[in-house]
């Protein structure tokens, strides 16, 4: 079996999350979802989110879920297999109302950008040249 990445996201609206990472372009494995949580496919058989109502997210914890509006505790980053593609989902992402914190960056070698998603989670995505 392959590693995977698997990580949980609080959201507070399920079926809104669902859209909007549907927007960008994401899918969701309906064998493991339900009414509390949506298995999204960021990257098939290796990089996984699974988006779980605030309730359900608690119900895995003993300490306060942190609301990701106030404060953060990461930044999910996100390869791009070009400038293209890493343009075309923060344009999506904006469209669907992700708030965009800053202008791309490029370093010439790296580009990148990020969005913060309905919820308030930092995503960062970035391409980076092939070796010369």
């Amino acid at each position: 079996m392959n590693k995977q990445i698997i990580f949980n996201l609080a959201v507070k609206d399920l079926e809104k999350s669902r859209a909007f990472f549907a927007a960008l372009g994401f899918g969701f494995n309906p064998q493991y979802s339900g009414e509390q949580s949506a298995f999204m496919v960021v990257v098939e058989d290796s990089i996984f989110v699974m988006l779980m109502t605030e309730a359900f997210f608690r119900s895995f914890i003993d300490k306060p879920l942190a609301q990701a509006r106030e404060a953060n505790e990461v930044i999910i980053c996100l390869s791009c297999e070009s400038r293209a593609e890493l343009d075309d989902l923060i344009a999506r992402a904006s469209a669907a109302g992700a708030r965009i914190p800053h202008p791309p960056e490029d370093h010439g070698f790296m580009y990148d950008q990020g969005f913060e998603d309905i919820d308030g989670h930092l995503w960062n995505l970035v391409w980076t040249a092939p070796p010369a």
